[in-house]
């Protein structure tokens, strides 16, 4: 995979392997019996476990360029004001 790639073409990409894993591991499901499907449905297992994971990491925020703001004492944080009338 190319590292030029950006950002929601990794996303959806990690979508459609998670579709096809699952697909696979459901189809694969009834047929546990035969030996040789028995190891495609671990594999797709694990393959759909590999893809959840990137797709979970793609969506997470980057640590450098966080939006959150720190509070460091509780005057510092903003409270609702309401006034009764």
């Amino acid at each position: 995979m190319p590292e030029k790639m950006d950002k929601e073409a990794k996303k959806e990409f990690a979508k459609i392997g998670m579709t096809a894993s699952l697909g696979l591991t459901a189809t694969t499901a009834f047929f546990l019996k035969n030996r040789t499907l028995k190891y495609v449905h671990t594999g797709a297992g694990l393959a759909l476990v590999g893809f959840s994971l990137w797709h979970h990491l793609l969506y997470q925020a980057d640590k450098t360029t966080s939006t959150r703001k720190s509070i460091s004492s509780p005057e510092q944080a903003e409270t609702p004001t309401a006034t009764i009338v």
